[in-house]
């Protein structure tokens, strides 16, 4: 019988097998054009590769044995697919890909755009059609004065489409600004007024910078929209949703989205044990800001583990009791993790920063890309000198009531003094080093099956339930 919260399971037994409604996004009779195989080839052949990984979302999988056989013909190299990735599908899985010994990779459909380490990669983020002139009627009614300032953004599924809508909004709107893709870090430095963010590139010459236009974005609701609306929240946003033709004024509440987002802060604050998650093994700098949050959690006096386990889920993280709050390090799309449902809250880097770093102030813009706060990035800051124990400034805790010291250690110093690091371990003068892991697992009790031998009473064998667990042969004669 089913309930709430399971089912008997005999519907899903009983399900004919067909391809995935999502599978059917890509034009099947136009995979020339829609995965620009023409493109693909030329990458290929250009750099010479005789082993290339090809990436899918979950969404493409259908169409991977097709695109893999035809790019195999064009280019006589051998194609690998990579699917189900260990972490976004956004990311270039650039571990899967060594794994068969690929000399590129070429990552098909939505992408983040960030910078890689190792391989040459293409990005075919796959043709989505887009109405241009219902686009150009739906500017025109969010945007009635000719003089207003825009800057337009779009998913990367409709920037093929980009050049014909700013030709045509050119004629009518002088102040609209487009966004271009741009992949990879770019070499040149940014020019006066130049934004690059999100492998996105633009430039605004109003005397107030970004603040003074508003941001139009072409594409669906999703993470990255999102992360525009949080990183550039004092721009009004609106949107075209070309799947259903629709545009809107974007309602997204960003001031109760940022004071979620502080709470959090305040939450790492009051942390005494922090887990970092590593949520991606393929973004150019993840080391270097590994090693970063440790350092910073070592000068706050925090204690930090290292935890590598995919996409993060609760039943995954609620395995870590001893882990006050997470860190995720991802790329910009996937770290702002909504962790409503987990036992434990997960931050971003930026937060972490703000809640252990005391010379970073909260200045109302906010960093999704953990590039930005990297020594040499455009928005480090460096960790202030020690201060010490007497000399800290007292502080109280917005969640707990309770005073704590806001301040930051030497670097140098170890977090266990000389003389506890070592500590006997039983009467034969055993010596063993202390782990604050290992002490708190070993107050976790579990004893499992208890056999109770001698104490069960002994009875005869007797006839069992026959069939499957779903559908026992007794049970309709129980019920009925």
């Amino acid at each position: 019988m089913a309930t709430a919260f399971s089912s008997d399971g005999e519907a899903a037994l009983r399900r004919a097998l067909g391809p995935a409604a999502a599978a059917a996004a890509a034009p099947r009779g136009d995979l020339d054009g829609f995965y620009e195989m023409g493109r693909a080839a030329a990458f290929v052949r250009g750099g010479a590769f005789r082993k290339v990984a090809l990436q899918f979302p979950d969404e493409l999988l259908a169409d991977a044995a097709a695109v893999a056989a035809r790019m195999e013909a064009a280019t006589g190299a051998e194609m690998y697919i990579l699917g189900d990735t260990t972490y976004g599908s956004c990311c270039v899985d650039e571990v899967a890909a060594e794994h068969v010994g690929a000399e590129a990779l070429v990552h098909y459909g939505p992408a983040c755009l960030s910078p890689c380490r190792k391989l040459p990669v293409l990005h075919i983020f796959g043709r989505q059609p887009l109405d241009v002139e219902r686009c150009m009627e739906v500017f025109r009614e969010l945007y009635p004065d000719q003089q207003s300032c825009v800057v337009v953004l779009s998913d990367v599924v409709y920037a093929h489409a980009m050049g014909e809508l700013e030709q045509q909004l050119h004629q009518e709107y002088p102040n609209v600004v487009f966004s271009r893709v741009a992949c990879g870090d770019p070499t040149s430095p940014a020019r006066p007024g130049e934004v690059r963010q999100f492998g996105r590139q633009f430039t605004v010459e109003a005397p107030g910078g970004l603040q003074d236009y508003a941001m139009f974005y072409v594409g669906a609701e999703g993470l990255a929209l999102t992360s525009f609306m949080l990183t550039w929240n004092r721009c009004p946003f609106s949107s075209f949703d070309p799947a259903t033709g629709c545009g809107r004024r974007e309602t997204f509440n960003v001031n109760r989205a940022l004071m979620r987002r502080l709470y959090l802060v305040e939450r790492a604050r009051d942390a005494g044990v922090v887990g970092i998650l590593v949520g991606t093994l393929g973004v150019a700098g993840y080391l270097t800001v590994l090693q970063h949050l440790r350092e910073l959690l070592h000068r706050a006096g925090k204690r930090s583990y290292t935890l590598a386990v995919g996409k993060p889920n609760p039943t995954k993280l609620a395995n870590f009791l001893e882990v006050d709050i997470f860190v995720l390090v991802a790329c910009a799309q996937n770290s702002l993790l909504d962790s409503s449902d987990f036992y434990r809250p997960v931050v971003t880097p930026y937060e972490l920063e703000l809640a252990c770093n005391p010379a970073r102030e909260w200045t109302g813009n906010y960093l999704t890309d953990f590039r930005d706060l990297l020594p040499g990035a455009c928005a480090h800051v460096e960790l202030p000198l020690a201060v010490r124990a007497e000399e800290a400034v007292p502080d109280v805790s917005l969640i707990t009531g309770e005073m704590r010291a806001l301040r930051l250690c030497d670097s140098l110093a170890p977090q266990l003094s000389p003389s506890a690091a070592l500590a006997c371990r039983d009467q034969t003068r055993a010596v063993a080093e202390i782990s604050p892991a290992a002490s708190f697992l070993e107050s976790r009790s579990w004893r499992g099956l208890e056999q109770q031998l001698g104490k069960t009473p002994v009875s005869k064998a007797v006839q069992g339930r026959r069939g499957i667990a779903i559908a026992y042969e007794d049970e309709g004669r129980e019920e009925s």
